[in-house]
């Protein structure tokens, strides 16, 4: 593995290369579609990108927590975390990445 991020430059030169926009309309697209999904999962919708998977915003109540070093118990506040869960086919693709190695 080689450790790689792929960052929004990266998305931006993978549509420049693919789609044949410009840099900037690259950018522009790019741009756009994160800020689509950003906004729909804002509003606490659910995000499902066929062949990928399923961004979405779960609720979770608040609790009593442990401070593991101290063994204090600690107040955890109700919050609203973003989970994702990847599709059959990008699981399948990862293992065979894997076991291709």
């Amino acid at each position: 593995m080689s450790g790689k991020t792929v960052t929004r430059a990266d998305l931006t030169e993978s549509v420049y290369q693919q789609v044949g926009l410009s840099r900037a309309e690259s950018a522009t697209f790019v741009e756009a579609v994160l800020e689509e999904i950003s906004s729909a999962l804002s509003a606490g919708e659910t995000v499902k990108i066929s062949s990928f998977g399923t961004f979405s915003v779960r609720s979770k109540s608040g609790r009593i927590g442990r401070n593991p070093k101290t063994g204090e118990e600690v107040p955890i506040t109700p919050r609203r975390v973003l989970s994702f869960r990847p599709s059959h086919v990008l699981k399948d693709r990862i293992v065979e990445q894997l076991v291709g190695s």
